[in-house]
């Protein structure tokens, strides 16, 4: 099942570059390739059809997306998280507080 997401997550990919490359923009892109579509799309040409199907095609994307997400994290019950050994480093040394100097006695007479 995920293998057949998968592939339909590419699918769905490649048909949403192709629906962005098609529609018109200030520098045409492949829109130009396109020819004179106004007798199937109506007026405004394919604009508006491709702005739908773009649309539809990007919710299925982020649909698919979730459904990967879910069943991968089903399926693999395992983290690569839980894999990390943590290693201790024994060659810090502990520090002992009775060992540290203490604070200098000011001596007021030696300022004198």
């Amino acid at each position: 099942m995920i293998t057949l997401l998968t592939v339909l997550q590419f699918v769905i990919v490649v048909i949403i570059c192709i629906a962005v490359l098609l529609q018109k923009s200030s520098s045409i892109g492949l829109g130009a390739y396109s020819g004179s579509n106004e007798s199937l799309f109506g007026a405004k040409g394919p604009a508006n059809f491709l702005a739908k199907f773009t649309f539809i095609m990007g919710i299925l994307l982020i649909a698919n997306t979730i459904g990967l997400g879910y069943l991968y994290n089903h399926t693999k019950k395992d983290s690569l998280a839980e894999k990390i050994k943590i290693e201790t480093n024994a060659s810090i040394p502990s520090t002992n507080l009775s060992k540290i100097p203490s604070m200098p006695q000011n001596d007021t007479n030696a300022s004198k």
